[in-house]
């Protein structure tokens, strides 16, 4: 385990602020992972939170449920435009 040596110039918010700013290893993605397999898990991935939200909103009334709508309907904006951008790498040139 790499411990950080003290910094004593630095204020205690300063060195709160450059801790958490480092990213969380749990969730970086591998450097040689190709930009068509990332596009594919976003894609998935909005679809599961396109799901997600419409079964949101089927249980919700009113100015909530509008809410989770408009949420659903961003969604499914971004996955279109995921689609377009695979349907590109897909097409030859």
């Amino acid at each position: 385990m790499i411990k950080d040596s003290p910094d004593y110039s630095a204020s205690e918010s300063e060195k709160q602020t450059r801790i958490s700013n480092r990213p969380c290893p749990i969730f970086t993605i591998h450097p040689g992972v190709d930009s068509e397999t990332l596009l594919v898990h976003a894609y998935e991935t909005l679809a599961s939170a396109n799901v997600m939200a419409t079964e949101l909103s089927s249980i919700l009334t009113g100015p909530t449920c509008n809410l989770a709508l408009g949420i659903q309907q961003m969604i499914v904006l971004a996955q279109l435009s995921v689609n377009r951008v695979l349907d590109q790498l897909d097409s030859p040139q």
